[in-house]
């Protein structure tokens, strides 16, 4: 069987694991939180970087830093993960559903301000797949209407927007480190800022809204309540595994792109435009219907290979109509969510597994559009 994902190792997390473990009651008990967040910061050009559980915690801080209230209305994707609603709906906020675009599977820039109304506070963008949405659009309409942009960066870590790396552009942006994610720690996140009226604060909802931080600095008097907050501080262990991914981030990327490139000049070298920076975290191809691609998936499962479909859209799920609403109609949503099929991509695959993949699709290519489908992403040469 051929895995649609694999954890990487660098085979140093346990050598970092071992030291995080004898640092728990010194000077250093935060060590690797810290060395991660100073190297994010550097990495993406953030102005700070905050290590969390987990990309929803990342998420419900957004959330409570953009000060969401009850009534006030965001503005997101419908074809996206549930925490990307869940964390703004908690503070009672009202998702508000937007297309996607069908050759990114981004939010569809184009129809984001006719979504815009009196109770609008912000933008949430999912970089779908490590491919860039409409940045600079996306920013420009939310200057005009004073709105937040907070970018989902779930997949995108290491991809760049015209030279800038995602995460670095909205107001407010989250990252994941899930054991399926380019870079990982079984279980993690970040939320990374990069407008200073949020830094203050930011500090202290992370660390159940007291203000320990400064207390930690200062040592001065005990800290005490300031604000709204939750246990949103990582574990020193997961930090510590992380940094170990960090260590190989050039590796992984370059591993993962070339896998990418394989499936893509064996698939069809002509079948995928080129224009975005892409850190190849996702190869999809799409299916010609529902069934089809019911039909596809079980051949390959049959051959050895497990790949799988992706998200439901928000829009018409139970708790979707429930707690958010649609700005209009979202074909390309309800499409992508029923023909949309994604291959195995991780870390060591190797070229004679994307080889007997490909040897497989190309004697199945009536049932998903060669030649057809356009996936926007860098060609990696």
């Amino acid at each position: 069987m051929i895995p649609f994902y694999k954890p990487w190792t660098s085979g140093e997390e346990l050598q970092h694991i071992a030291q995080a473990i004898s640092n728990q009651s010194g000077p250093d008990a935060r060590h690797y939180m810290l060395a991660c967040e100073k190297w994010l910061e550097g990495y993406t050009g953030c102005l700070k970087a905050f290590l969390l559980p987990s990309c929803t915690a990342a998420l419900e801080m957004a959330a409570i830093l953009a000060d969401i209230q009850p009534g006030d209305e965001v503005i997101m994707s419908s074809f996206t993960f549930p925490a990307m609603a869940n964390a703004f709906v908690l503070r009672g906020g009202v998702p508000v559903f937007v297309d996607i675009r069908p050759d990114t599977l981004n939010i569809d820039e184009q129809l984001i301000e006719a979504a815009i109304t009196p109770r609008s506070r912000a933008i949430v963008v999912m970089h779908y797949g490590g491919v860039a949405c409409e940045m600079d659009s996306i920013m420009t309409t939310a200057r005009r209407h004073g709105l937040l942009v907070i970018e989902d960066a779930a997949h995108a870590i290491g991809a760049t927007y015209k030279g800038r790396q995602l995460g670095s552009i909205g107001h407010l942006a989250a990252f994941s480190f899930h054991k399926t994610k380019n870079v990982q720690c079984g279980e993690g996140g970040a939320l990374l800022i990069n407008d200073r009226r949020f830094l203050a604060r930011a500090e202290n909802v992370r660390e159940n809204g007291t203000d320990r931080t400064r207390f930690l600095k200062e040592q001065g008097n005990p800290y005490t309540w300031v604000d709204v907050g939750s246990s949103f501080i990582i574990s020193e262990l997961s930090a510590a595994f992380l940094w170990a991914q960090f260590e190989h981030i050039d590796y992984i990327l370059e591993h993962r792109k070339k896998i990418w490139g394989l499936y893509q000049n064996f698939l069809h070298p002509d079948l995928w435009d080129t224009p975005q920076e892409h850190n190849a975290h996702i190869f999809y191809i799409m299916t010609t219907s529902t069934q089809n691609r019911k039909t596809l998936t079980e051949s390959l499962w049959k051959a050895g290979c497990h790949a799988t479909s992706h998200y439901q859209p928000l829009h018409n799920a139970e708790a979707g109509l429930k707690y958010g609403r649609s700005a209009a109609p979202l074909p390309h949503a309800e499409k992508a969510a029923q023909t949309l099929l994604r291959l195995p991509l991780w870390t060591g695959l190797g070229r004679l597994h994307v080889e007997s993949i490909c040897r497989l699709l190309h004697h199945q290519t009536a049932y998903w559009h060669k030649g057809l489908h356009k996936n926007p992403v860098a060609k990696f040469e």
